[in-house]
């Protein structure tokens, strides 16, 4: 038997919800450049699988990895953190 590892997970904010049951996530990262050691600022969009269609424009929610849904969709809204007022 193996094991199962742990999945990852992030927290971002949703960006888009154009799509049915789908919504897409950015994560900002900030990393430091290993030559020049500047502070940079990255963004990530995840495709995101939400399953209720809950999620809204503005919305912080956790995403966790997940078996591979279409072209794009790796991710499942797990949490719903804050709501956009």
């Amino acid at each position: 038997m193996t094991e199962l590892k742990e999945r990852k997970s992030y927290t971002g904010k949703v960006t888009s919800k154009k799509m049915d049951k789908t919504v897409i996530v950015t994560v900002s990262a900030t990393i430091r450049h290993k030559r020049y050691e500047k502070v940079i600022s990255r963004d990530t969009k995840f495709y995101v699988h939400d399953e209720k269609n809950e999620c809204e424009v503005g919305d912080t929610v956790t995403i966790l990895e997940t078996r591979p849904l279409s072209k794009l969709k790796r991710w499942r809204v797990a949490t719903i953190n804050q709501r956009e007022a």
